[in-house]
């Protein structure tokens, strides 16, 4: 996903996503999606006419009843992991695994504030460091993207994650039914131990919907695509080094990250939790297409 670097104006480029996603929705099976009237829903017997939007009902011959904020439909908690393990790859012109989950959760809040939505956002590595409650005010959103343009040109090294035990404390926190979205590339030793999944399992326990992003580069990570000649490479998270051939760490490269992320995909299926890959090199549709469909069902 090529943007610019440094991000000079997150919410601007979050609008600029967003609009281009609902141009394409009325091009695609998603048309159905309440979208164009996202601050106005259908009038029912009964409602207080003096809300009626009669500019609405002349071009459309449909009563349709003015929405204000405190008619909020949806509870959205947007969580991100921001370990420097997030901080790769490190390419002119592509963006991060961090800065890709800012801009995606900028797209998320963009949308949110559309559908009138309350949305929260939490920042994670060793501990909770950063956690709002979900609101749905104009000075809210204008709070939130703040803080993701703080983060977005984040450099900070050897910070280690600490998923399991921050997913539990935010399963404790929100205490009405929400959708709770993670950013994450889950590299938190999940193939050795279960607790990362008592953690997510704990938020489902509590009622809430989950969508796990889960968020790599496919080239590199996933799919190990370097040229055949020595490297070194570097853990972000401890600072260890390893000078290898890149070919003679392939095969068991590979191996041990299809069985890791078959592994997460089995575990979030047994657990009821949506988990999409959400690759760097690519857009944000499927996020933000994820989104909508859970927010449909949860309506």
């Amino acid at each position: 996903m090529q943007l610019a670097a440094p991000f000079e104006n997150l919410e601007f480029l979050a609008k600029q996503v967003v609009e281009g996603f609902i141009i394409g929705l009325h091009k695609s099976p998603f048309h159905g999606f309440s979208v164009e009237f996202a601050e106005h829903r259908l009038y029912n017997s009964g409602d207080n006419l003096k809300h009626i939007d009669w500019k609405v009902y002349g071009r459309s011959d449909k009563l349709f009843i003015k929405k204000f904020e405190e008619e909020t439909n949806l509870r959205c908690q947007i969580i991100i992991d921001t370990s420097s393990s997030m901080l790769f790859p490190e390419e002119a012109n592509i963006a991060n695994k961090l800065q890709f989950s800012c801009m995606a959760a900028a797209s998320l809040i963009t949308l949110l504030k559309k559908q009138l939505d309350a949305v929260g956002l939490s920042f994670f590595d060793q501990s909770l460091y950063f956690h709002s409650a979900c609101k749905s005010s104009t000075v809210h959103h204008k709070m939130l993207m703040n803080e993701l343009e703080k983060k977005v040109n984040q450099q900070t090294l050897n910070q280690s994650t600490q998923a399991a035990s921050v997913l539990h404390q935010i399963a404790e926190n929100i205490h009405k039914r929400s959708l709770v979205i993670i950013l994450s590339d889950m590299l938190d030793r999940v193939s050795e131990n279960n607790e990362i999944f008592d953690a997510l399992q704990h938020l489902r326990y509590n009622k809430h919907e989950v969508i796990l992003f889960h968020v790599q580069d496919s080239r590199y990570e996933v799919n190990f695509h370097f040229e055949n000649r020595p490297y070194e490479f570097i853990d972000l998270e401890t600072g260890e080094k390893l000078r290898m051939n890149s070919t003679q760490l392939k095969e068991a490269y590979t191996a041990k990250m299809n069985e890791f992320r078959q592994d997460l995909t089995l575990k979030c299926n047994q657990y009821g939790i949506d988990i999409i890959d959400a690759d760097v090199q690519q857009g944000y549709d499927k996020i933000l297409q994820a989104y909508l469909i859970k927010r449909n069902k949860m309506s």
